[in-house]
């Protein structure tokens, strides 16, 4: 495994970049409404940042198809074929009309025929203005007196013919009877979707994340075409993972074949008993030229999906994997492998999981690299808050204190900025100061129901109680310390600690002492809270130096109660060193390991 880093987009190859040099070739007759309808159509698709090729000069009826348009057509993922009145006049609006069809049979280009005051009917049959234009051109072949020539030209007429027949048949645009600027923009945004691109001036600003942007966009732009690569992204619920991910897939998905994007893989497996299958037909719809047969088999679906992955060069993003078996039914399990050129970026709580796949059994193994997010620095955690809280990059005047005591207690982590400062939003100071108060006492539930969600996915009960354990005890001691301290109370401390790591939910200084995000660290408390929110003595731990004495003063521990923190300076502190002794059946309703 290689830790990504960061790549100077201006130092970047483009060894396997795109084929796609444009995302729409537009072919119109520029004699009917060059200076009218195409003009304002190819502005509005410039102006939505949608690439597109447009011709300038004309060329007169009979000269062959420049190499320069042909290659445009090849190059283009989409073509808009403006098909007015004098359209198959033009003997080269026909030769594009064919080149674009092939491509649309054989390298499944996006086609989007306009009827512009015409009927397609006229167009299938030839009749009308279509049969005029094909009459003479006909007429034109016959008095050809080389045989060649007009058997060359013979064979073109044949190849016109049907061309204009099929695009009569496909599903296109009608401009009859419509507003011109209302019908543009049911155009453009019909190619926006069909191409499925996010345009750049519509994604959202990702605050702090100009370096991992910068980072993934070279490793998706360059690499070698003999083999895939794989990006995981890795960290804690709420740290930014889909945002990122969504972020760059709307940068790039339209330089590949073909694309997906599969947003919030493990709630969805989670919440429908078919979530796993729709999540397959999703991805089968987006990489398949015809979406396959329904069928209710997992096992058909990731048969359907490997061997596609395997043929084309794609661009996926798996968002949020929650197991192995998720990951194999979406990128196949047999170990088929991807195409060469192919790109997967697999967001993740689990830093074990990509490795572990089907993909790395294959002869040739994908190139793997990983992103770990750990949160904002202080100054970009500030600038988010105050955009949610004040929509202005700095504190309003009299905010400041108030902001950076929030930020401080964030420790970089944008969900909690996020829904925190929209919470906060026309609110006053002296409110920004109680909200301060109570997030010290109580973890805001939106925030902790995200975090919880790293909890849940861990993999067994062991785990489970570790956490708890260290998140009320042992945050901020030495590791070797907390694993002999916990092995002897049966807990598999060593595996344990491992897995913590990789969701995200633990980490280790360079001296060996455990750290956990304020925020995660909360949640775990709070998960003991859960237990009893009323009554301490009936929760299975005790880390409030204050509960723990009453309890113990009280005598009312349970057999619930597994672990406690007391620090014995609390005696001399409420002047009880002398009046209190602490005797041993004060913990006789306790488990003692």
């Amino acid at each position: 495994m290689v830790l990504l880093t960061e790549i100077p987009p201006e130092s970047s190859s483009s060894s396997s970049s795109s084929t796609h040099d444009y995302d729409v070739f537009l072919s119109f007759r520029g004699a009917d409404i060059r200076n009218s309808f195409t003009d304002h159509l190819y502005n509005a698709l410039l102006e939505a940042d949608i690439k597109t090729f447009l011709d300038d000069e004309e060329i007169e009826t009979g000269e062959p198809l420049k190499p320069e348009l042909e290659s445009a057509i090849k190059s283009s993922r989409a073509s808009i074929i403006v098909l007015s009145k004098n359209y198959a006049s033009s003997t080269w609006c026909l030769d594009e009309l064919v080149l674009i069809l092939h491509q649309n049979q054989n390298c499944n280009q996006i086609v989007i025929p306009i009827f512009y005051d015409v009927e397609p009917t006229d167009i299938r049959k030839q009749q009308s203005s279509f049969g005029e234009a094909m009459g003479k051109h006909k007429q034109k072949m016959e008095e050809e007196t080389d045989a060649e020539k007009r058997s060359e030209l013979a064979k073109k007429m044949d190849s016109w013919k049907r061309a204009l027949t099929e695009v009569a048949d496909l599903k296109g645009k009608d401009a009859k009877d419509r507003k011109e600027t209302e019908f543009i923009k049911e155009v453009v945004a019909d190619i926006h979707r069909r191409l499925g691109v996010l345009l750049s001036n519509t994604l959202p600003r990702l605050i702090g994340m100009d370096y991992k942007i910068r980072s993934i966009s070279s490793w998706l732009t360059n690499g070698s075409c003999k083999t895939a690569d794989i990006l995981t992204i890795v960290g804690m619920s709420g740290i930014g993972k889909t945002s990122l991910a969504r972020y760059v897939f709307g940068l790039h998905s339209s330089k590949f074949d073909k694309s997906s994007f599969i947003e919030g893989i493990n709630a969805r497996c989670s919440e429908r008993f078919n979530g796993l299958l729709d999540l397959q037909k999703q991805l089968c719809g987006d990489i398949l030229k015809n979406i396959p047969l329904q069928v209710h088999d997992v096992s058909v679906y990731t048969s359907k999906i490997e061997n596609a992955l395997a043929r084309k060069r794609v661009f996926i993003v798996l968002d949020d994997i929650g197991s192995l078996d998720q990951l194999n039914a979406l990128l196949g399990s047999k170990g088929k492998g991807l195409h060469p050129g192919s790109k997967v970026i697999i967001t993740t709580k689990d830093a074990s999981l990509t490795e572990r796949c089907a993909l790395f059994d294959t002869p040739v193994q994908p190139n793997h690299k990983m992103v770990s997010l750990n949160g904002l620095y202080e100054f970009k955690s500030l600038e988010l808050l105050c955009i949610h809280a004040f929509k202005s990059n700095k504190p309003k005047e009299g905010y400041k204190e108030v902001s950076e005591k929030l930020v401080k207690y964030c420790e970089g982590h944008p969900l909690a900025l996020q829904v925190l400062g929209t919470s906060l939003h026309k609110r006053d100071v002296a409110y920004w100061e109680d909200c301060i108060k109570v997030l010290k006492k109580e973890l805001l539930s939106y925030i902790n129901t995200a975090l919880k969600l790293s909890f849940d996915a861990l993999p067994s009960e062991n785990d489970k109680e570790l956490f708890k354990h260290i998140a009320c005890f042992f945050v901020g001691i030495d590791r070797d310390v907390v694993e002999t301290i916990l092995d002897a109370c049966d807990i598999n401390t060593r595996y344990g600690i491992t897995n913590l790591i990789d969701k995200c939910l633990l980490g280790i200084t360079r001296n060996n002492k455990l750290i956990m995000h304020q925020l995660v660290q909360e949640m775990g408390r709070d998960l003991v809270c859960e237990e009893s929110r009323d009554k301490p003595w009936k929760r299975s731990r005790l880390w409030c130096h204050e509960e723990s004495l009453k309890v113990l003063e009280q005598k009312k521990g349970t057999e619930n109660l597994i672990g406690l923190a007391l620090d014995m300076r609390m005696l001399e502190k409420e002047n009880l060193s002398g009046s209190l002794q602490l005797e041993t059946d004060a913990f006789s309703k306790m488990e003692v390991d």
